[in-house]
């Protein structure tokens, strides 16, 4: 199952350069593209506060 991005996200950009398929979208709270995810982890790995969590 693809990692989703929770309410805790700050967006900081941190995971989006991580993300290999470029799954990783902008906002105000950043989202995952669950057609792109490949549920590699790396994301989830690098996120200062823990808001990537497995969906």
């Amino acid at each position: 199952m693809a990692y989703k991005i929770t309410d805790e996200c700050l967006a900081c950009g941190t995971c989006q350069s991580e993300c290999p398929n470029s799954a990783i979208e902008e906002g105000d709270i950043y989202r995952i593209d669950p057609e792109k995810c490949v549920e590699c982890g790396a994301c989830a790995n690098v996120c200062p506060v823990g808001a990537i969590v497995e969906g």
